[in-house]
């Protein structure tokens, strides 16, 4: 089964989009599987990592920052060139095991939208498969 969710977006920084999965999870009334997280854009992205300390979505952030710096020599015309490599560092996509009608996240993680091109009107795909 398929869902599909809208983020409207104001800053780059990484939005918790947990509870739209769990939502999609309990409307699908799957027990035991697999969700897929997807992402159709190319300056944003899904990543599974801490949700306990917002300050860790501020590190990330900053990291990714100091990872990917603005480039004179860039050359796509849009000049979102940074967007597109955090998006590409990030990944486009997360899978999460189902079992007992649960997502099988660790103690403290969370599953997060990642913006890198803001503001936008954005949407995430949400895939349940069943067991066979």
């Amino acid at each position: 089964m398929k869902f599909e969710y809208d983020l409207h977006t104001s800053k780059e920084t990484l939005y918790n989009i947990t509870p739209q999965v769990q939502d999609a999870l309990a409307k699908s009334g799957v027990t035991s599987g697999l969700a897929i997280i997807y992402c159709p854009h190319t300056t944003a992205g899904i990543t599974i990592n801490e949700n306990a300390d917002p300050d860790v979505v501020h590190d990330l952030i900053l990291g990714l920052n100091n990872i990917v710096t603005d480039d004179p020599r860039f050359r796509h015309a849009e000049g979102n060139s940074t967007a597109h490599l955090k998006a590409s560092l990030v990944n486009t996509h997360a899978a999460v095991v189902i079992e007992k009608g649960r997502l099988l996240l660790g103690r403290w993680q969370g599953i997060y939208f990642c913006e890198f091109d803001p503001p936008r009107s954005r949407h995430f795909i949400v895939k349940i498969l069943a067991d066979a």
